[in-house]
């Protein structure tokens, strides 16, 4: 994501909702489908990317599985089931701050 804070403070809820709805994702592929879905808008980059996976992994909402894939290994990521709790718990606080948001500037913003 670029240097946005509002991006960076959404980083982990981004990266919830992703494994959450794509099932097992490895980081590359992460970027790609943030990329996809803002229609290049949006550029999730390794120094965010990895730090935020470790962090989410740490507090038990991911756990992560080394494969072999050819001649090299990759790192897979998957939801856990306290991670599906706080994912709910984090979107429902993102949609609340949302409302409020365009209730202060009178915006017309969706979560879609």
């Amino acid at each position: 994501m670029n240097n946005s804070q509002l991006y960076k403070g959404s980083l982990s809820t981004v990266l919830l909702k992703l494994l959450k709805e794509n099932g097992r994702m490895y980081g590359y592929e992460m970027t790609q489908k943030v990329k996809e879905l803002t229609a290049n808008e949006v550029v999730l980059n390794e120094g965010a990317l990895y730090p935020a996976l470790h962090k989410l992994e740490a507090e038990g909402l991911l756990t992560a599985e080394v494969v072999p894939v050819g001649n090299r290994m990759r790192k897979y990521y998957a939801i856990t089931p306290k991670g599906q709790t706080e994912t709910e718990s984090r979107l429902a606080e993102l949609e609340e701050f949302v409302k409020h948001m365009q209730l202060l500037l009178g915006a017309k913003l969706s979560l879609g």
